[in-house]
């Protein structure tokens, strides 16, 4: 079928239906033991920003900037061969490891202190630990949650006192393994296996803290062989004392047969991130009503991203004999394009915040990251960084009004017939609205028509666009602002009807265009009759490689 070039798309702001509060994990990223990540990412003690403890202040700036709030932390597949007192006490002292997972050799320089201050550094982000269940099992995971939970009194709690932390870490979120379904996880279980000891982890760390917050794997990726089946037996098992299962999903243009990317499938992945949280919401409540528990259990996205796997940045090291210290590994450069996809992805995840209650971007640094470093240079956003940075900014104590969304389609070879632009709304914190919209097509521009309540009627709106004309365009050491945010003032108010910015078609491959988000501002009518001041957002990829943010004052973006 041939595609559209002009697609139009409205959405029906209405305060009375909301879906969720946003949680304010939703804004969570990744820090693994994984490339640059940690050294010469978070970490270079010799950096002319470096602080008093390693850290690099550039980037920790970049951090708050960014608006990142639970981290992740130290895996990701390493965390399957980790022995977290490797990383405690004098760093002189502390072992070298071969690291399995990414053929690399750990210093331990860095470890549960060091990411502690780390993350008091970053503003007091909370920490999110996962504990080793591929080699090690109850009594390691019990060990570490008494070392940085328990105030004293105790070998282990002692002994975190005499390394420098007199009060407890008192970590909160506490993942049981990573990615138990996959095979190549260093000890990989079946989900009977690992439900069961999962299980008997659970409720043994909530012997000594029951106010943990626990989150189980689920499946590793929605097109897993066990999916689904995997969820509910491992749920069956733990249900009770579990609060999350988690999800991962990363996205890329795959090749087509004739060579090409297939980026109209690409631009559309937040259709099968919608699929995934659904079918796992369906278990979670499938298996609830089995147990007829009164229990709930939502679900961790604790890793997400566009990653393009299998290509050049994502090959490890191989060999007996080579074992790197922290080499350049997953270091994908994103596009403008890997931008769009990006929104959608975090649109996907507003318009489910009633069953995604935290999420994770994979990762925070260099490794498929918004931040990149050079050791002893500069740190600089990638294109991925400025859709991050404005949701989480807008949306953050907000909640998500029920999408009231209709729009042209576009076909996708690996999804079908999918609405041409994706869009959400969030009345803000401050009583403002933000609304996020991307287009889809590669073909079409979108007219976005954004229509309020009635006797509600902006009086401003802002929107941004964060665009380029080449689809492929990307932010990298020596060109780092190619691709950033701009004013866009291409929308208009009507009435009590706020148009949105066009969003122009998403480029063809042959002759790569833009892609576009767009972010507006709307206003909702005071008390007393006057109009107050109310921030909008909508995000719309025109084109991919453009993400919009409109700014204009007293008319629409």
């Amino acid at each position: 079928m041939p595609q559209q070039d002009h697609l139009t798309a409205r959405l029906v702001v209405d305060d009375d239906f909301e879906v969720a509060p946003v949680n304010n994990r939703l804004f969570g990223s990744f820090v693994e033991h994984l490339g640059r990540c940690v050294y010469t990412g978070i970490y270079e003690p010799d950096h002319p920003t470096a602080d008093e403890h390693g850290f690099r202040k550039d980037v920790i700036d970049l951090v708050k900037e960014l608006g990142a709030t639970t981290i992740r932390y130290p895996g990701g597949n390493f965390v399957s061969g980790y022995r977290w007192e490797d990383g405690i006490g004098p760093k002189q002292e502390r072992p070298r490891r071969l690291d399995l997972a990414w053929h690399s050799t750990e210093t331990n320089e860095f470890g549960l202190h060091e990411m502690a201050e780390w993350l008091e550094a970053t503003g007091g982000n909370e920490l999110m630990e996962a504990v080793n269940l591929g080699t090690r099992g109850l009594q390691e995971a019990l060990d570490l949650l008494e070392y940085a939970n328990v105030p004293g009194g105790t070998e282990l709690s002692e002994r975190r006192r005499a390394n420098g932390a007199d009060k407890p870490f008192d970590i909160r979120m506490w993942c049981l393994g990573n990615e138990m379904d996959g095979p190549w996880q260093l000890g990989h279980k079946s989900a009977e296996d690992y439900g069961m000891l999962a299980a008997s982890v659970a409720a043994g760390m909530r012997q000594i803290d029951p106010d943990v917050e626990l989150v189980v794997c689920g499946s590793s990726a929605h097109g897993m062989p066990t999916f689904g089946k995997w969820e509910q037996t491992v749920l069956e098992k733990t249900y009770e004392n579990v609060n999350f299962v988690s999800c991962h999903a990363y996205y890329q243009p795959f090749f087509k047969e004739d060579g090409t990317r297939d980026m109209a499938s690409f631009l559309a992945s937040g259709v099968d991130m919608d699929g995934f949280i659904k079918d796992v919401a369906a278990t979670i409540d499938a298996t609830k009503a089995h147990l007829k528990s009164a229990h709930d259990v939502y679900i961790s996205f604790d890793e997400w991203n566009v990653w393009y796997q299998g290509e050049e940045p994502s090959k490890t090291p191989e060999g007996i004999g080579n074992w790197p210290v922290a080499p350049r590994l997953l270091e994908d450069i994103y596009t403008a394009a890997d931008a769009v996809v990006f929104g959608d992805l975090m649109i996907t995840l507003l318009k489910n915040a009633d069953r995604v209650r935290a999420a994770s971007l994979a990762q925070l640094v260099n490794v498929i990251a918004p931040i990149m470093t050079e050791p002893g240079g500069p740190a600089w956003r990638q294109t991925t960084f400025h859709p991050f940075s404005v949701t989480a900014r807008l949306a953050k104590g907000g909640t998500v009004l029920e999408p009231k969304l209709s729009a042209g389609t576009v076909d996708t070879p690996r999804y079908g017939e999918v609405d041409g632009v994706n869009a959400v709304a969030v009345r803000c914190a401050d009583g403002s609205l933000a609304v996020f919209a991307v287009n889809r097509s590669l073909e079409a521009t979108a007219e976005f028509e954004i229509r309020l309540q009635d006797g509600a009627q902006p009086a401003s709106v802002e929107a941004q666009t964060l665009h380029d004309d080449d689809l492929f365009a990307a932010n990298t050491l020596y060109d780092q602002n190619r691709v950033t945010p701009h004013a866009n003032g291409s929308g208009h108010v009507r009435c009590r009807v706020r148009r949105g910015p066009r969003l122009p078609r998403a480029g063809e491959l042959d002759r790569p265009r833009t892609s576009s988000d767009a972010m507006g501002r709307a206003v909702r009518p005071e008390k007393d009759g006057s109009h107050g001041p109310a921030p909008g957002r909508a995000e719309g990829p025109d084109r991919p490689g453009k993400r919009v943010m409109l700014e204009s004052d007293g008319r629409s973006a």
